[in-house]
């Protein structure tokens, strides 16, 4: 029973107890009439009201398969001690204080608990910067509520809703169908099937297989074509999406940044475990006290450790997003900012990007190629009448033509598909009966069997097919595309369907153009400065993409077209892809092979695409890029949203994503090779020395101190160098980086050394004191040479590193001086110390300077 042939009887408002608590589950809907659906979801044709919505909401919660409850503050917080060599450094503190040391563990603690209160709350703040950021994208869809369409978030829906669906809609619930029309849905992640599955109204026995329900949506599919009106039965984690969530949420595969960091924190793990064993056995063999030599190991084990780097990671992602969302460009996934900085070829739909995005109506021609009143009508009535997917194209021609139109309405439709490639309607008035069909040209042809020509005439399709694809690449030689027009009569007691899609009359030609963008030839431009090479996919024709490629300045443009790609080997496919600046007629699967393509030849690359069959190419792409105008299918489907359709908007994004990456890379070339040369150093003088270098606490403070400057590094100014290349994650790189300038800290350390025994003649507490201070110092200057492959002084730093350096300066020299001496076992320094502090740190900043010119000249 049709949704329209319902007949509803007056609703009684639902009592008191049906509203205290949530409805009975409804099992096998699809065995239900639509009638018995809604009386079991106390629903109406009309909708839900406001009254009724709320108090649903708060019965259901959120239409999510997502944990809508946020993790505690103190979870989140206890969740930085979460690193095993932490663990087991607050174990050992624990112990020293039932040897009687409960000072030194008071202090240890102190110190792990400031360091776990700044990534908590540097995580914290980049938690809810992206929450904040993601609300701007947030899909919705369109329901019924007290008899009036609405749109709402997709969370917001509730059992018992009644939604309205077109084409490119997102699926929001598990439905019952009440009304459809021509409605083709994917359902890929449920069956497999790849291709679209019919739906239409109706009763199915109760044991009907999942792929077999017919007359149900389900959460997370989409609609492929057509429309519907359906009942939201169950929403959530009552949906067969939501029961499967744990399959369907496989993790989601990682970057190449997310990569690179997990590698690296195996390599430090790997160093860290070999120091700590070492360093332990080797102190107790010396006869060192054993509960001191375990935790010196552990305080060097979170020496070496950059314990703030997933914060800080964190920290310089969210700011990232932050500014690229000033910049019009929303991120949805953090970590694909490093893949849009690394990205070095952009493939992109013309229409809207490269063009204006407004299709014009250039003409109506016959047959013959000559201006026709009768092709523009028909045009008009098939583009204002049809209720289907929003066409740009239907709305260049309604806007382009004023018909004072007898009373037609709309008897059937057949709504535009990827397959047929056409959409054809069936409108009737008190006179005449017509079945008018717009589409690409060789789909309108392919179901015509005579031409009317200017005159009126009816001739045999294969009299003139030779003399209409001709006028066809005329046009397209001119840049124009161009729409077939047929139609043949009606009957108005049969409603036109697919199968009756023959035996059709060739009209005319509708000629249409999207002009280029305003200096898109300076930005493609900018783009390849970048080092980033554009590339058009489009499903126009050769001849079409052709004319935009010289438009746009792109002399002599490689173009491969569909058929050809069709043809070709995925090898081969991968060999042309990378010379190609056009895909021309490419069907909607053939996106993403070439995405793929271009992959598997060694390139990240980036795809923007707002259609529904851009969806797949999206997902595969490094980097996804939709607009806020796109259908659902492709926002959820898109990594970053752009608010702007505009390559200019991208641009920012593509510098600001290298700025990202560029900062949160100087914090770990800062973090490793100052961590590493120090605990290399105190980890060989512990070995001759007749105490430890430094006591576990003052390790720790040294660790924080040094860590502070460089929370400040997503504020830092990025050199242009940095900008202007794509950059990728390079393991071996950092390595080779960590060791060079770590051996390079250890030698100004072992100077240090030599300087305290020998020429001042240290105790203990003045040597761990004099260690301490050189090492901060030197740490937070080396600082300003590393975050820059120039000339430090030519690259003035952030003002809050600057500013935080200083602060950091300051305090390692005023603690001597300070009450906290006592507690972390520091003694103050001979004034004769502080010039060869000085000394030794201009030297090591001038070495460190000369050895950056030779590292980057020979690790290119």
């Amino acid at each position: 029973m049709p949704f329209s042939s319902i007949k509803e009887n007056k609703k009684k408002p639902p009592n008191k107890a049906m509203m205290s608590k949530p409805l009975p589950s409804i099992r096998n809907f699809w065995n239900l009439s639509q009638a018995q659906a809604l009386v079991q979801l106390s629903a109406g044709l009309e909708g839900l009201d406001s009254k009724q919505a709320v108090i649903r909401s708060k019965l259901y919660g959120p239409n999510s398969i997502k944990d809508q409850t946020n993790a505690s503050g103190m979870l989140l917080f206890c969740a930085q001690f979460k690193s095993p060599v932490t663990l087991l450094l607050i174990g050992a503190a624990i112990l020293s204080a039932f040897l009687g040391d409960v000072p030194d563990m008071l202090i240890i603690l102190i110190i792990v608990f400031i360091s776990s209160a700044l990534g908590f709350w540097q995580e914290t703040g980049a938690a809810n910067a992206v929450k904040e950021l993601l609300k701007m994208v947030q899909l919705s869809c369109r329901v019924i509520r007290a008899n009036k369409i609405i749109e709402l978030p997709i969370e917001a829906l509730v059992p018992g809703d009644l939604v309205v669906l077109n084409a490119g809609d997102i699926v929001p619930g598990d439905a019952l169908l009440l009304e459809s029309q021509e409605l083709f849905t994917d359902e890929a992640a449920f069956t497999g099937e790849t291709y679209p599955v019919e739906k239409r109204c109706g009763v199915l026995p109760v044991g009907t297989p999942l792929s077999k329900r017919s007359n149900s949506l389900f959460m997370g599919s989409h609609i492929i074509s057509g429309r519907a009106t359906a009942l939201i039965i169950h929403t959530a984690k009552q949906t067969e999406f939501g029961k499967i969530s744990m399959q369907l949420q496989a993790t989601v595969p990682e970057t190449e940044f997310e990569k690179g960091i997990r590698r690296f924190g195996y390599m430090l793990m790997e160093i860290t475990l070999l120091l700590v064993l070492i360093i332990f056995a080797s102190n107790v063999f010396l006869q060192k006290p054993i509960l001191d030599s375990f935790l010196f190991s552990l305080a060097l084990a979170v020496g070496l450790t950059p314990q703030l780097l997933p914060a800080i990671v964190s920290v310089n992602l969210a700011a990232g997003a932050r500014r690229m969302a000033e910049q019009k460009v929303i991120v949805k996934r953090l970590s694909s900012i490093e893949n849009l900085g690394s990205m070095n070829i952009l493939c992109a739909d013309k229409t809207g990007t490269i063009t204006e995005g407004k299709v014009n109506l250039k003409a109506a021609l016959s047959a013959n190629g000559l201006p026709s009143e009768k092709v523009m009508q028909y045009a008009w009535l098939n583009a204002s009448l049809q209720k289907g997917f929003h066409n740009p194209i239907d709305e260049a021609i309604c806007l382009a033509y004023k018909f004072d139109r007898p009373n037609f309405n709309v008897q059937s439709e057949v709504p535009y598909d990827f397959i047929r490639k056409r959409l054809t309607i069936q409108v009737s008035s008190d006179t005449e009966n017509l079945v008018i069909s717009k589409g690409a040209l060789n789909s309108i042809l392919s179901v015509c069997s005579s031409v009317e020509l200017a005159n009126g005439n009816l001739e045999k399709m294969a009299d003139h097919h030779s003399d209409l694809i001709s006028l066809y690449e005329q046009f397209g030689n001119s840049g124009f595309r161009t729409l077939g027009l047929a139609y043949k009569k009606g009957d108005a007691d049969h409603n036109f369907t697919r199968s009756d899609e023959k035996e059709m009359i060739f009209l005319g030609f509708i000629t249409l153009f999207d002009p280029p963008k305003a200096n898109v030839g300076d930005t493609i431009a900018q783009l390849n400065q970048l080092g980033v090479s554009l590339k058009i996919i489009t499903g126009d024709n050769l001849l079409v993409a052709r004319s935009l490629a010289l438009q746009v300045g792109l002399k002599e443009p490689g173009i491969l077209t569909g058929p050809e790609i069709q043809k070709m080997s995925h090898a081969a496919l991968m060999h042309k892809a990378v010379s190609t600046n056009i895909f021309a007629e490419v069907e909607p699967n053939q996106k993403e092979r070439i995405i793929v393509a271009l992959k598997k030849a060694g390139h990240v690359v980036g795809f923007i695409g707002d259609g529904i069959n851009d969806a797949p190419a999206l997902h595969i792409a490094d980097v996804g890029i939709s607009v806020d105008s796109a259908v659902d299918v492709a926002k959820q489907a898109a990594d970053i949203v752009l608010l702007s359709r505009s390559l200019d908007v991208l641009i920012n994004g593509v510098i600001e994503g290298r700025k990202t990456f560029t900062n949160t890379i100087k914090y770990i070339f800062m973090a490793t090779s100052a961590n590493f040369g120090n605990m290399f150093s105190m980890a060989g003088a512990s070995l001759f020395l007749p105490f430890l270098p430094l006591l576990p606490k003052q390790i720790l403070l040294t660790n924080l101190l040094t860590d502070f400057p460089e929370m400040t590094i997503a504020t830092d100014r990025v050199d242009e160098g940095n900008i202007q290349q794509a950059q990728r994650w390079n393991l071996g790189f950092i390595k080779r980086f960590m060791i060079i300038f770590g051996m390079l800290s250890s030698v100004f350390d072992f100077l240090t050394f030599y300087v305290l025994l020998n020429v001042l003649n240290a105790s203990e507490k003045v040597f761990q004191t004099g260690w301490f201070t050189e090492s901060v110092i030197s740490a937070a200057m080396i600082v300003l040479v590393v975050r820059t492959r120039r000339p430090f002084f030519k690259s003035f730093p952030g003002k809050f590193l600057l500013w935080a350096t200083g602060l950091i300066l300051f305090t390692v020299l005023i603690i001597p001086f300070t009450p906290a001496a006592v507690w972390f076992g520091f003694v103050r320094l001979p004034l004769s110390f502080y010039p060869y502090i000085l000394a030794i740190v201009m030297a090591y900043v001038l070495c460190a300077e000369l050895l950056k010119h030779w590292f980057y000249k020979w690790n290119r």
